[in-house]
């Protein structure tokens, strides 16, 4: 990955290009809220510069309104199950809609938190070990594994939703029946002390790359969305070769899920400089609170150019 290249802003003439434009938020997934915030967000954005844009809360009829619309493209904001693992991505491409992100695969794949370290550990790239839990004696075994503290986590939550910090074992039964309630696969990982970065991508383009400091555990849901006193600290201070290094783990991670488009990956570099790939997100959020807005804003991309880059790079596999 380059350092963001920044690129004039759109003409009219390719604005009205764009079409009729569905932004996809909303679902039935955990993250609900999170997506409404954000589709608001980057439908407001889009209509400022003159967009046919148009929300559309998703539901059963997701089909019949899309059809009736007659749209020329897709704005997915759609986060967690149903929106970021390949199912609503297959649906556009079967009505042969240009969408917003990765495609099917890419975005299956890269949800699952288990099959994106399983990736990345056959390439040889660096991710906390972990175990599988798929039951309470499978917890006990966890902890000869990996000692403590380990985090647990459903594989097909975002937003830390159902994660939990274990230090003591007591508190590991509890942590497992607090993911298994998300349904899917549990994983514990091995937890890393250090610090944690985020690093957000558009196109071949790297942003700058952000630091995060919490008060709490981890970066939790409530850090994450409601929180006032989660640092977002960018620049991140890293050396620049230091960070230009981490871009290219960054693009190795990214590569090997097959993102595109725009996307964020996670790592934790600890006490002595090895970077921790903790997981990808392929529709990352765009709220007030939301990291990959803050690296554009860093970049000298404004929130209104971000969407319409987002946007202008739709595809659709087989259109």
């Amino acid at each position: 990955m380059t350092a963001v290249v920044k690129q004039a802003d759109m003409k009219q003439a390719d604005i009205k290009a764009l079409g009729k434009v569905a932004v996809l938020m909303g679902g039935l997934s955990a993250e609900r809220e999170i997506s409404l915030m954000s589709g608001n967000a980057v439908l407001a954005a889009l209509k400022a510069q003159g967009v046919d844009a148009h929300g559309i809360d998703v539901n059963e009829n997701i089909v019949t309104e899309l059809v009736e619309g007659k749209f020329d493209r897709v704005f997915n904001i759609l986060h967690g199950r149903g929106g970021e693992d390949g199912t609503m991505q297959g649906l556009l491409e079967v009505m042969n809609l240009k969408y917003t992100g990765s495609g099917v695969l890419a975005s299956s794949i890269a949800m699952d938190k288990l099959k994106t370290k399983q990736i990345w550990l056959s390439l040889g790239l660096p991710t906390p070990d972990f175990c599988v839990l798929d039951s309470e004696q499978d917890c006990a075994q966890a902890l000869e594994k990996l000692g403590l503290p380990v985090i647990v986590k459903p594989v097909l939550e975002g937003s830390s939703i159902g994660m939990s910090k274990v230090e003591t074992e007591d508190e590991l039964l509890p942590a497992w029946r607090k993911a298994k309630e998300c349904g899917g696969t549990v994983i514990a990982e091995h937890w890393i002390e250090g610090s944690e970065y985020t690093a957000a991508f558009l196109g071949d383009d790297v942003l700058p790359m952000i630091r995060l400091e919490t008060t709490h555990k981890f970066y939790d849901f409530d850090a994450k969305y409601e929180a006032d006193d989660t640092q977002y600290i960018c620049p991140c201070g890293l050396p620049e070769e230091t960070e230009a290094d981490y871009g290219e783990l960054v693009k190795k991670a990214s590569d090997a899920l097959d993102i595109s488009s725009w996307g964020r990956i996670d790592f934790i570099v600890d006490a002595d400089s090895n970077p921790w790939l903790i997981e990808a997100n392929t529709v990352p959020g765009m709220t007030s609170h939301s990291l990959v807005p803050m690296a554009a804003k860093q970049a000298g991309v404004s929130f209104e150019q971000l969407v319409l880059r987002i946007l202008a790079q739709a595809g659709c596999e087989h259109c």
